[in-house]
């Protein structure tokens, strides 16, 4: 059913996926080479096109699965890939940062919001999970009975 409380969870998970967009991962203090992620002193998601995709890929998989709530094994499967595509994500966020954070030299650089998204992410598409298994065990549960 739609009105369950993995709604909400996957809901709030497509908004931190898609969150990403107005929050930046970290910043710095000055501006490092034109070929850097730091160009403009600001790492966000739209400075690789591998994060814009997973990141998008895993909001947009989470908010798809709010609709598939006839058919839970589906459900359970989108979360997964969902769970899978932002944990990529974020390995290749932190790969970046450390990349081109060593590159920036004396600059500082400080993280932001943005890195704890993902992470928050993972939790609400976790807590998602447990409930449609919840349910699915109901429903195996009171097949039985009949």
């Amino acid at each position: 059913m739609i009105q369950r409380i993995q709604t909400i969870y996957l809901a709030l998970a497509g908004a931190c996926a898609f969150g990403l967009f107005g929050l930046p991962f970290a910043t710095s203090t000055q501006s490092a080479n034109p070929a850097s992620l730091f160009a403009d002193g600001i790492y966000n998601i739209n400075d690789h096109v591998a994060l814009l995709a997973l990141f998008c890929a895993a909001g947009a998989l989470a908010l798809i699965s709010i609709f598939l709530f006839n058919n839970r094994k589906q459900q359970l499967l989108m979360g997964r890939f969902s769970i899978i595509a932002n944990v990529i994500g974020v390995i290749l966020v932190l790969v970046f940062l450390y990349q081109d954070g060593a590159q920036a030299g004396a600059a500082e650089v400080n993280e932001q919001l943005g890195v704890g998204l993902p992470v928050l992410f993972i939790v609400f598409t976790l807590l998602a999970q447990r409930g449609i298994s919840k349910d699915e065990k109901l429903v195996r549960s009171a097949d039985r009975l009949r």
